[in-house]
């Protein structure tokens, strides 16, 4: 009898990551550090290798690579969830690697009027997509993956589902924003209605939904607001389908906005996500107001924020300020006393 060949370690990874409901970014992120990690051992299977395997290579991370503190973690837990959940055989160890050094990073935040220069260097839906990560805080990512059903027009607000830490939340939906996003809902049920009629307007559903509901995957209502121009294969399935836009093309269009604004700093589609929380508290928002409409765990992660709002290093005022100051006006004290005496000497 002909044994079937074993499963390769990384399909099976693949099959266990999709079975628990994993996003296809985190699998291939996954997929991507286990790959690497056999590779980096001479690609001996991970079930002969323990403790001192996984270590070298989190130090080698550290030390040779200089990843940061997150792209380490995001290896080790890559390498855990292979050793717990694929091989069956949680490590009973702790892990002692060298570590990379965690950065204390303020975030970058634009001003109200770099906002503005941005914005009017954009159009089209690109512009709708900013207008949203500024006006709702909306992560890129959840920007694209908006469908249509999680708009209500009528309440203003946004329904941002599976974001991240798999959680729901609802956020503000820009009252100035309505009227172009309804326009432009309309066009893109005419692409709908197009796809309809060639046979297509298919739609990805999460989970198992399109089991429970068979026709959903052509209902309008789980279009997306903003679908690719193409249609595409899925990258698990096959199934020719009208996407999302790519999260890429939106974080360019962001680039060369900025560029052509001639903005001094480093803006990517996250900043407008932070300079939407910087500009509530700005506005008088309780800081709790703010985590619900991020959709943040820990108020501690809002909490960064607040050090955004302390102009110049905790609010302090420089003495070097006092003294120009203080210079200031005795010069202008002493340019009045010369027009008060000049005025005597021609009277």
């Amino acid at each position: 009898m002909i044994k079937p060949p074993a499963e390769n370690i990384l399909d099976r990874t693949r099959r266990v990551l999709r079975r628990k409901h994993y996003s296809y970014q985190t699998e291939k992120r996954y997929v991507s550090w286990i790959r690497r990690f056999i590779l980096f051992h001479g690609k001996r299977h991970p079930i002969h290798m323990g403790r001192a395997e996984i270590e070298s290579y989190l130090s080698h991370l550290a030390e040779k690579e200089n990843v940061s503190a997150s792209t380490q973690n995001q290896a080790l837990s890559a390498i855990l969830f292979l050793y717990r959940s694929v091989l069956d055989k949680p490590p009973s160890f702790p892990i002692d690697a060298v570590r990379a050094r965690r950065s204390r990073t303020v975030p970058t935040v634009l001003s109200r009027d770099e906002v503005r220069r941005v914005l009017s260097c954009l159009s089209g839906h690109h512009l709708l997509m900013v207008q949203l990560l500024y006006g709702s805080g909306l992560r890129a990512s959840e920007c694209v993956r908006l469908r249509v059903k999680d708009l209500d027009f009528a309440l203003k607000q946004v329904v941002v589902r599976d974001g991240k830490g798999a959680k729901d939340r609802y956020t503000v939906l820009p009252q100035s924003v309505i009227d172009p996003l309804e326009i432009h809902i309309r066009r893109v049920k005419l692409i709908h209605e197009r796809d309809l009629r060639t046979g297509n307007g298919l739609v990805h559903l999460p989970y198992s939904l399109s089991r429970k509901y068979p026709a959903a995957d052509r209902e309008w209502i789980w279009q997306y607001v903003f679908p690719s121009r193409r249609l595409t294969p899925d990258p698990r399935s096959g199934i020719v389908r009208r996407h999302h836009m790519s999260p890429s093309t939106l974080h360019k269009a962001v680039k060369g906005a900025a560029r052509l604004a001639r903005i001094d700093k480093r803006v990517t589609c996250h900043t407008f996500r932070h300079s939407f929380a910087t500009h509530l508290l700005e506005d008088g928002y309780d800081i709790r107001t703010v985590q619900d409409l991020l959709g943040h765990k820990d108020v501690k992660t809002t909490m960064i924020y607040t050090h955004v709002l302390k102009r110049g290093g905790l609010a302090v005022r420089s003495p070097l300020d006092h003294d120009l100051g203080a210079r200031k006006l005795r010069e202008s004290n002493s340019s009045w006393r010369g027009s008060i005496e000049g005025a005597a000497a021609l009277g």
